[in-house]
């Protein structure tokens, strides 16, 4: 089997860690591995230790794992590519890019073909809702999407999941937020945008269109931010060309790709972010027709936000690149 040189930008990031756990989960070939820290190389894990971000650092490398912030990327994403390395890149820098392909491999690996060197990782509330909504897509076609997103304060990193485990220990200080994460929700993730929506919300209109190639899906979502350390949530209303009933809904869900169903009313089972942490797959469940539509379905969507909403994903497009 093929090995290849392999370098994780932002190895401090919690992302950044998920990336280098998942690598060694799933075995992929690596022959030799480059931790960068562009904060400097102090530190290491595992006996490699970090080295500082430089032009040269990138000589010989293959694949490039990233998620280093948005800033950064933009500056070295392209440095990384003309070294010859191709850049999975996390951060929101190229996901809109129309020169950058935007992948989910459940939903649309054959994009990966169409790189110049750099693959953008969608956000992470937009990967788990479209894996949840592929097979449903491809056997009705979606018109409508309305989705609130239930979203963990991992997915705003380290310094905000501190905030929430003191402020649940009694301390009342906010830094992270606009307001107090700990027993409160707060209907607004990242900054507003001239239409009243915001980034985050303008993230999954605009990547759900890109991903499946599809411009006339409409698309409506609130992002909500809620005191649950990890996992993300969402409620998934969605209108389709073609009737989809709630038992052709669990067959289609129950074959997809990297999707569990867990759909229980008896003994009260569905998902919950509580048993998403740690695990790769997207759970779906409370399915149910729309009874206020003829051809709506609803869905409750879960999965872990650090694993398939970022590390997972890009160690996924990487499988696919080297086949």
């Amino acid at each position: 089997m093929k090995k290849y040189n392999v370098a994780i930008l932002g190895i401090r990031g919690a992302v950044g860690q998920c990336m280098y756990r998942i690598v060694k989960e799933r075995k992929f070939p690596v022959n030799k591995l480059v931790l960068i820290s562009p904060s400097g190389a102090d530190g290491g894990q595992d006996g490699i230790k970090y080295v500082p971000l430089t032009k040269e650092v990138f000589n010989g490398i293959d694949i490039v794992l990233s998620s280093p912030g948005a800033e950064i990327s933009k500056q070295w994403a392209p440095v990384a590519a003309k070294a010859g390395a191709v850049v999975i890149d996390n951060t929101s820098q190229f996901r809109m890019d129309p020169d950058v392909p935007l992948v989910v491999p459940e939903v649309n690996p054959e994009d990966v073909k169409k790189h110049k060197g750099i693959i953008a990782n969608p956000n992470c509330s937009t990967i788990q809702m479209l894996v949840a909504l592929k097979p449903l897509h491809d056997y009705g076609t979606i018109k409508r999407i309305v989705v609130s997103t239930y979203q963990a304060v991992s997915g705003a990193g380290a310094e905000a999941v501190d905030e929430l485990r003191a402020q649940l220990a009694g301390k009342n200080e906010v830094k992270k937020f606009q307001h107090r994460i700990g027993n409160n929700l707060i209907p607004q993730i990242d900054v507003f945008a001239g239409n009243y929506y915001t980034k985050e919300e303008m993230k999954m209109v605009n990547e759900t269109r890109k991903i499946f190639h599809d411009s006339s899906i409409a698309v409506s979502a609130t992002c909500v931010r809620v005191p649950v350390f990890n996992s993300h949530s969402e409620s998934v209303n969605i209108e389709t060309e073609k009737k989809i009933t709630r038992a052709k809904a669990f067959q289609l869900l129950s074959r997809a790709p990297g999707v569990k169903v867990v759909d229980d009313i008896k003994t009260s089972t569905y998902p919950l972010p509580i048993h998403a942490d740690g695990k790769d797959e997207t759970f779906v469940g409370r399915i149910r027709e729309d009874i206020s539509i003829a051809n709506g379905l609803n869905l409750w969507v879960v999965a872990d936000n650090l694993r398939k909403g970022a590390a997972l994903n890009a160690v996924q497009i990487a499988e696919i690149l080297i086949k």
